[in-house]
């Protein structure tokens, strides 16, 4: 164990002078419960899970986030700041971040979930993120999670949603973004529909195809699929892919009429 979390130190950049709150970070409260089914019937207390931690790390990780951004670009609108952050502390976000550090693998979890493969849900890997989050707050103060956060969180992802936000784009709210592109060219209006879902209940899949709604009639086009483990983030994938084309288009047609306008001059 002392391997494992020094291992997982090494990656945050901080060494716990109380390592029991980055073991508590850690445990799942599958575990919790399981142990107080143990350590009830031999009349021992049980060590609790991370969930109290994950609500303290989300507070502070919207704090350091907040005032990063506040710091690094004087520039934005209150409306502005709102947008970026809320897609740095975004859950797909932070899971991301927890997959940078392999946080993953040192989840405590019961032995029934850790079969489930629940260790790499992107849910639980963000949630243990904010409560590993609330431990080094705990432990540190605030700035061990700004080093971290400034390093994994922020990073160069900011300088992209920077890029996003003064090209008008919609911060990855796709769906958000194709409506509005559609809306603009007075295409119509983008539908989507799950075509099929799959896989246990911890453990979904669906598939939504987004399809193109004229101004009057029913859905026509099909313009993508995507995928995901709940019908929102299957939606954002369908909105996504449905962008992509729509820009690999663009630029076909761009270079076609280039080619033709280059023809007709010779």
């Amino acid at each position: 164990m002392e391997i494992a979390l020094a291992a997982l130190e090494t990656a945050l950049g901080y060494g716990f002078a109380n390592p029991e709150l980055l073991l508590r970070a850690l445990t799942h409260r599958s575990l919790a419960n399981q142990r107080a089914l143990e350590d009830g019937k031999n009349g021992a207390e049980s060590e609790g899970d991370n969930e109290r931690l994950e609500f303290l790390g989300d507070a502070v990780l919207g704090l350091v986030v907040g005032e990063a951004l506040f710091l690094l670009h004087p520039e934005w609108s209150e409306g502005e700041l709102t947008r970026v952050r809320a897609q740095l502390v975004s859950r797909q976000h932070m899971a991301e971040v927890a997959a940078q550090i392999d946080l993953g693998d040192h989840l405590r979890l019961s032995r029934g979930e850790d079969r489930t493969g629940l260790r790499r849900k992107s849910t639980v890997l963000s949630n243990t993120m904010e409560a590993v989050i609330g431990a080094l707050f705990l432990d540190g103060g605030l700035a061990p999670v700004r080093a971290f956060t400034q390093r994994y969180v922020i990073g160069n992802v900011v300088e992209h949603l920077a890029q996003e936000l003064r090209s008008g784009a919609a911060l990855g709210n796709y769906k958000s973004a194709l409506q509005e592109r559609l809306q603009a060219a007075r295409a119509g209006t983008p539908i989507y529909k799950v075509k099929s879902e799959s896989g246990p209940d911890h453990h979904k899949r669906f598939l939504v195809e987004v399809r193109l709604k004229p101004a009057q009639g029913e859905p026509g086009k099909a313009l993508a699929r995507g995928i995901g483990s709940t019908k929102k983030d299957a939606e954002q994938d369908a909105a996504r892919r449905a962008l992509a084309q729509l820009t690999a288009a663009e630029v076909s047609n761009g270079a076609s009429i280039a080619q033709k306008e280059e023809q007709a001059k010779q």
